[in-house]
């Protein structure tokens, strides 16, 4: 007996389909501002926007990519932190699940981003205000003219003004992004708090 041909998906069902598709082409071409690869921020997209445990074989399947492609960005999303690994009774496949906490995930990608940018970035200005610090000119000798006193002295306040602004920016990012805290959400719902006051007396001088 011939078995009967899967029955086409409901309109609903196509419709969610095609809306979770177009989630993941939008978000996939915002990748080069989160700074990843489009193939990775698609399956993110698709881990969270379905809300399902899926596993690398699924992923495949649905973005039509391949093992090696698959492998790599689920390894680099658990890196990120933004999906973990799930399990499912009686299947030995390996299954993730995308983080469903919008603010837990804009943490977790702040953080990463943080780690992976601002510090270096740091890191490198710190060392080349040292490389014309007066302890090393000490050590080498030199005295410098008025003249060049002058050019460093402008160089590093260049850097000083530099360093001290990114410093602060992270001292902040690291308040807002702390997983114990919620700090990155009370500050958005400050600022939607003022934007709503804004549009109010806008309103009331449009009304006067």
């Amino acid at each position: 007996m011939t078995p009967a041909p899967p029955s086409p998906p409901s309109p609903t069902r196509a419709q969610l389909a095609a809306a979770q598709d177009r989630f993941v082409a939008v978000w996939g071409q915002m990748a080069g501002a989160w700074g990843v690869s489009r193939t990775m921020a698609e399956v993110h997209a698709l881990l969270y926007i379905t809300g399902e445990p899926m596993c690398t074989d699924d992923v495949m399947e649905r973005l039509q990519i391949s093992r090696g492609n698959a492998s790599m960005s689920l390894r680099a999303l658990l890196d990120w932190g933004i999906i973990e690994r799930a399990h499912r009774r009686g299947d030995r496949k390996e299954y993730y699940r995308g983080e469903q906490d919008v603010w837990a995930l804009f943490r977790a990608i702040v953080r990463g981003r943080l780690t992976r940018e601002v510090d270096p970035l740091l890191a490198s200005l710190h060392e080349i205000r040292d490389m014309s610090s007066s302890d090393r000119r000490r050590g080498k000798g030199e005295t410098p003219s008025e003249t060049d006193r002058a050019l460093l002295e402008a160089h590093h306040q260049r850097l000083d003004a530099m360093i001290e602004f990114f410093d602060m920016l992270e001292k902040f990012a690291h308040m807002f992004v702390s997983p114990a805290g919620r700090g990155l959400q009370a500050a958005a719902q400050i600022l939607a708090g003022g934007r709503s006051g804004e549009r109010g007396a806008d309103r009331s001088e449009g009304a006067a």
